[in-house]
């Protein structure tokens, strides 16, 4: 996909060609609105379902089917466009890794668009593309949709919603409150990339690399591990609040003790260099391409082996165990061996990441 799009290359009537940037009336449900769903919308996410353009999306699931598992979320990252991603792919990648962290496939996808006045249509037509071009990678349909427009400066360009579901395979049980005594503890590559892609972008800061977002489906990489075993106890996106918040959920949840090994934290050497600069712990920093597991301290090997041969599992690592000790509470042996307690997070660090 190219970064600058033209409307020459779209079959698209004089209305959107004489109206390069969002009007209210793109959002007032008359011609505009309608011809902005009809040559914008419709191309890039075209399916059956999605095609009738009816109040609600009829979908056919396979007859065994049995459990769904759905989820809604909504993205007003700034800014729109950064490192590695944009707020479109953001979207996708976000509720389909919310889907996988329950053990299901997801399948189908709706959409809202909540669009400022006065954004730029080719702008908005670059982010739909690459939201379609994401959805076809992680083999999701977008079958339903809707957008409203804002008055300008009370919309920060485009916020998204996206809300899905998939199917949960037989055998699959997942849930914080998993969480077992004698579990280990693994993230699947390196942490707090990106918010540090985020944060470069709006302070200014240049490393020796350009650190882009790891913004990724992980939904493949989920179904190889349970191909290994179907016991994993636990899965969990750490994207706002980081690897720290997401573990004291689970402590909480579960009602165990986590135990980590500050210094086996893959954390790459530009994103502590810039979290020092900036005052952060990376635990602490959002994550949009990382899983934690927890599993049984018998597979995690076989676990370990399966997800090192995945694009997005390569680096994954054991950073801790689960412990009958101080429920609800995760700790850090630290690189000086003394012990820190990793607390939740109270507000936030970095803001409108995700």
């Amino acid at each position: 996909m190219t970064n600058q799009l033209t409307f020459e290359g779209w079959v698209c009537p004089l209305p959107l060609r004489d109206q390069p940037n969002i009007v209210m009336g793109h959002g007032g449900g008359g011609k505009l609105s309608a011809e902005l769903v009809e040559y914008l919308f419709l191309p890039a996410f075209k399916n059956d379902a999605l095609d009738s353009l009816s109040d609600s999306a009829i979908i056919s699931l396979p007859s065994e089917t049995g459990r769904l598992a759905f989820s809604t979320d909504s993205y007003v990252v700034q800014p729109l466009f950064f490192p590695g991603g944009n707020i479109g792919e953001l979207a996708v990648h976000g509720t389909v890794n919310d889907i996988a962290m329950s053990g299901a496939q997801p399948r189908y996808l709706s959409t809202g668009f909540i669009i400022e006045e006065g954004m730029p249509i080719a702008q908005l037509g670059q982010i739909v593309e690459s939201m379609a071009e994401a959805a076809r990678q992680a083999g999701v349909t977008i079958v339903t949709g809707d957008t409203k427009v804002v008055d300008k400066g009370h919309g920060d360009g485009l916020y998204i919603n996206t809300a899905g579901f998939g199917l949960v395979p037989k055998g699959v049980t997942l849930g914080p409150d998993k969480a077992q005594a004698g579990d280990v503890v693994i993230v699947s590559g390196e942490i707090g990339v990106h918010g540090i892609a985020i944060m470069s972008v709006r302070e200014g800061l240049t490393f020796e690399t350009v650190i882009k977002s790891d913004t990724a489906p992980l939904h493949g990489l989920v179904a190889d591990m349970l191909a290994v075993s179907p016991e994993i106890h636990v899965l969990r996106d750490p994207t706002r609040g980081g690897v720290a918040s997401a573990l004291n959920e689970i402590a909480v949840a579960s009602q165990v003790g986590i135990k980590l090994d500050e210094q086996s934290l893959p954390v790459s050497p530009a994103v502590r260099a810039a979290c020092e600069i900036l005052g952060l712990d990376p635990m602490y920093v959002a994550n949009e391409g990382k899983l934690i597991a927890i599993v049984p301290a018998d597979v995690v090997e076989p676990i370990l082996e399966r997800m090192r041969q995945h694009p997005y599992g390569q680096q994954a690592t054991i950073i801790g165990q689960v412990t009958a000790d101080h429920a609800g509470m995760v700790v850090a042996k630290t690189g000086i061996g003394g012990t820190r307690i990793v607390d939740m997070q109270v507000g936030e660090q970095l803001p409108r990441i995700c």
